[in-house]
């Protein structure tokens, strides 16, 4: 049996811990995770009541460079350490304490999309394929020799959140795959090839302004990228107040007719558009309007009833 501890958050951080307690060569020695930030909207499920349910230690350290966290990790005498979603950088004094190493479960197809929410920048980026990868770690994030790896299709539809489903369902099915070899040592390792990796920061809600210079199509993936459960694509009316588009999708060549300023709201029919770059146009379909200080996501509405009473030529910034 090895001593297993196990660093995780977030759906897929939950379900790989269910593999390890259900994994009969498997003892989970702790659990490092994270407090639930009250200002986070915590829509997926966290390990912690998994692990107090089991009976297994739960920290919570802050850092992992500071000696009682080094010293913490040490006395639970890890034979490995496993990694998912875990959103702090473990260094290598702490990677170098289980003989048999220390793993990762990265949601992306490595060495493409190292570094932090790699589902939503595959979305941003228009990627037709993401995956999941189980690797070492290293002293450079995300940059060790790949266990193994699956990959994900992308739909045009997929959101952030159904991409997730996707790439949680594809990660366990990958990780309790791959179990049994890595507790016992036997586990293949193929060095990744670092000429051929991408690297992506972590992203902020501002990062959701939309950028009406853009083709409707490169809008669009910005939109659905951070569309619920996250903060939303937005922009700003004349007066200062925001515009959250929660939906939407590139009109078809030659809807509506004419050329229109970047940005300019066009209403066709029924249908409501934001003319964006290269003559195209983009069709909102789920919109909501608030201050520019308050934080949307309780009064959306449909674009056409959003445009009821504004102004022709509205332009948005």
């Amino acid at each position: 049996m090895r001593n297993v501890l196990f660093m995780g958050y977030h759906s897929l951080g939950t379900a790989c811990l269910r593999c390890l307690l259900d994994n009969p060569e498997a003892r989970v020695a702790g659990l490092f995770t994270h407090h639930d930030n009250p200002n986070e909207n915590i829509w997926f499920e966290t390990p912690a009541p998994i692990a107090h349910t089991a009976g297994v230690p739960v920290y919570y350290p802050e850092s992992l460079k500071e000696k009682p966290a080094r010293d913490l990790a040490f006395s639970l005498a890890p034979d490995v350490i496993i990694s998912v979603y875990y959103r702090l950088m473990v260094p290598e004094k702490i990677l170098l304490i289980p003989p048999m190493g220390a793993l990762n479960l990265h949601g992306s197809l490595l060495p493409k999309y190292r570094g932090r929410v790699p589902v939503n920048w595959v979305l941003v980026n228009g990627e037709k394929e993401t995956g999941v990868t189980l690797h070492y770690m290293v002293k450079e994030p995300d940059a060790g020799d790949i266990v193994d790896q699956t990959s994900v299709p992308i739909s045009f539809y997929d959101t952030a959140r159904s991409l997730f489903d996707k790439v949680n369902a594809a990660g366990v099915e990958l990780f309790r795959k791959n179990l049994p070899a890595v507790l016992a040592g036997t586990n293949p390792r193929t060095p990744q090839d670092h000429s051929k990796a991408t690297y992506f920061g972590g992203r902020k809600p501002e990062d959701g302004r939309i950028d009406w210079s853009k083709p409707a199509p490169v809008v669009y993936n910005l939109i659905r990228a951070v569309t619920r459960p996250y903060p939303g694509a937005f922009t700003h009316l004349p007066d200062g107040r925001k515009l959250t588009i929660w939906w939407a999708a590139p009109a078809k060549e030659g809807t509506p007719p004419g050329k229109h300023a970047r940005g300019k709201v066009v209403l066709s029919g029924r249908a409501v558009f934001v003319a964006c770059g290269e003559g195209t146009f983009l069709r909102l379909i789920d919109v909501e309007e608030t201050a520019a200080d308050e934080t949307p996501g309780s009064r959306a509405v449909p674009a056409r009833d959003w445009f009821a009473g504004k102004p022709a030529g509205l332009m948005l910034s």
